[in-house]
């Protein structure tokens, strides 16, 4: 890790994440997922936890996760990572387990696995990053994909008719007993930003406290297969994915909420 020295006169409001490594990521220009890591580095940072956490990568355009993160990481077969995480934390319950999965990944290849996992209340934390879109493989529909959106094999829009309604993750395992914390924020504006660092840390938080299941789905953009610029990608899925997929907490257990009003 670079050192920079800070001059007496000056004082140090910003720095590299110690949980991220200096890498360079392989992200499309535009791509969110580089914000993401960020905001989960840095909140393993300030809860001090880096040399007890175990990250899972997903198979999706974050695969190579585990060359970014400077924790702890495994690699999970497609879907799987939840299975995975159940595993690490019941044979080492002092560490801290997240998964980091795509749409594909987790709803659809992985649908039973997260909603399994979050019915038993395994104690780990998911990052859930939703782009409505298959990334890595060429722009597919995704089990996210909002109605009438186009896509390499939906050219003419998601028929709901045919292809089912886009699932709503947050909203599912909200309503399991085994799940303490589910919100569902967006990385798309600096307020939205601040506040999904907030619920990441939160989220972190109830897993240390042995409350239950964690989740943070996350909106995001594609601004490769969305054919779009990166600006242009946060203000379409401002206008188009906020309204399908309402932000904000959908479950806050007693738990949680009682760690809420301590802070």
């Amino acid at each position: 890790m670079t050192t920079i020295e800070i001059p007496a006169d000056m004082e140090l409001v910003y720095e590299y994440p110690k949980s991220l490594t200096e890498a360079y990521m392989h992200y499309c220009p535009g791509c969110t997922h580089g914000v993401i890591h960020r905001l989960v580095a840095e909140v393993l940072d300030e809860l001090d936890v880096r040399e007890k956490t175990i990250g899972i990568a997903p198979v999706g355009c974050s695969v190579l996760a585990y060359y970014y993160f400077d924790v702890d990481m495994a690699e999970a077969a497609h879907g799987r990572a939840p299975a995975m995480a159940t595993g690490l934390k019941r044979v080492s319950p002092d560490k801290v387990v997240f998964t980091y999965q795509g749409d594909g990944d987790l709803a659809s290849i992985g649908i039973a696995e997260i909603i399994y996992a979050a019915n038993r209340g395994e104690m780990f934390t998911t990052i859930f990053v939703n782009n409505a879109i298959y990334g890595m493989t060429g722009g597919q529909m995704a089990p996210t994909t909002l109605p009438g959106q186009k896509t390499t094999s939906s050219p003419t829009g998601r028929d709901v008719e045919t292809a089912g309604w886009p699932m709503k993750v947050a909203e599912l395992l909200a309503v399991l007993p085994g799940s303490a914390y589910i919100t569902r924020q967006a990385v798309l504006d600096v307020p939205g930003i601040r506040r999904t660092k907030k619920a990441l840390k939160l989220a972190f938080q109830a897993q240390l406290e042995g409350l239950g299941f964690s989740m943070v789905e996350i909106l995001s953009t594609c601004s490769t297969n969305w054919h779009m610029g990166p600006a242009e990608a946060l203000e379409w899925a401002k206008e188009h994915m906020v309204p399908y997929y309402p932000l904000g907490d959908t479950k806050v257990s007693d738990g949680v909420r009682a760690l809420m009003e301590s802070k």
